[in-house]
């Protein structure tokens, strides 16, 4: 697409051609970077977010402005309420409008069964749903008064439609993240017709490269492409929803087919840590 039919294509959707993106856990060279890089290229002025990856997002802003990127940052807990508050706050002074949220940031960690308790359920709910559904309503109680709307993307997970084993408090927060997706694209075009709330589930993408190779050769062989996933693909998804005006309340798969297929062999887990005979 040509740089002017971009900015043809932002300005009919959000009444600017350079509409104002939002992204969270983009400090750290994860998905939520890849996301707010193709944003930034596409012409949205990207507002960076890290909790502990103050360094990077700062040194990473300061890059991106010097290759002609419009890009700002701010940090802080994504489960702090009066956190997420000042952050919208600060960019509806700063921008003036607020017309994407990418909410990327999230927790993934390991726990048997018999291992989980409320402690662990309570971290997982308030970083990978509550901290979201905060910031969604928020973001998207500014999008109410704007005549172009605007959009949200929540970063899921495939496995919520296949779980696996010893993830139970992560996957039950990913799974309310889908059904939080559904809520808000409701609620909130109810208040504007113009405002989507969409999700993204990938799939295994940037596999860890402490995990083994024959790991990853498995992870690999249990998706029907037979190739793991890049943050190209899903940052491309997440651009595809943004600026796809009739679409709203849907959590797409950028899997690779492994959420309907995995072969025939027990899945194999990409975390680096994780062994799950040392869980019990």
């Amino acid at each position: 697409m040509s740089i002017s039919t971009q900015a043809t294509r932002l300005t009919a959707l959000f009444g600017t051609d350079h509409p104002v993106a939002f992204v969270t856990g983009s400090g750290a060279d994860r998905v939520g970077r890849g996301i707010a890089r193709e944003l930034a290229q596409a012409g949205y002025r990207v507002i960076l977010h890290a909790n502990t990856s103050v360094q990077e997002v700062t040194a990473l802003s300061q890059q991106w402005n010097q290759l002609g990127w419009h890009t700002s940052y701010v940090t802080g807990r994504i489960d702090d309420p009066p956190c997420i508050d000042r952050w919208i706050d600060h960019i509806l002074r700063e921008y003036g409008a607020l017309h994407v949220l990418v909410n990327s940031a999230a927790a993934w960690e390991p726990t048997s069964l018999e291992s989980l308790n409320a402690q662990t359920l309570a971290h997982q709910w308030q970083v990978n749903l509550m901290g979201p559904t905060l910031l969604c309503r928020a973001a998207g109680l500014a999008m109410v008064g704007q005549s172009g709307g605007g959009t949200i993307v929540n970063i899921g997970d495939w496995a919520v439609v296949r779980p696996y084993c010893d993830f139970a408090a992560y996957l039950l927060s990913k799974g309310a993240l889908r059904t939080m997706t559904e809520v808000m694209a409701v609620e909130l075009a109810q208040r504007n017709p113009r405002i989507r709330v969409n999700a993204v589930l990938p799939g295994p993408v940037l596999l860890d490269q402490r995990i083994s190779p024959a790991a990853r050769d498995q992870i690999i062989q249990q998706a029907l492409l037979k190739r793991e996933g890049t943050v190209e693909d899903v940052a491309q998804a997440v651009k595809f929803l943004i600026e796809s005006p009739f679409i709203t309340g849907v959590s797409l798969p950028v899997d690779g087919g492994r959420s309907i297929f995995a072969g025939d062999s027990p899945d194999i887990v990409a975390h680096p840590t994780y062994q799950p005979d040392k869980l019990a």
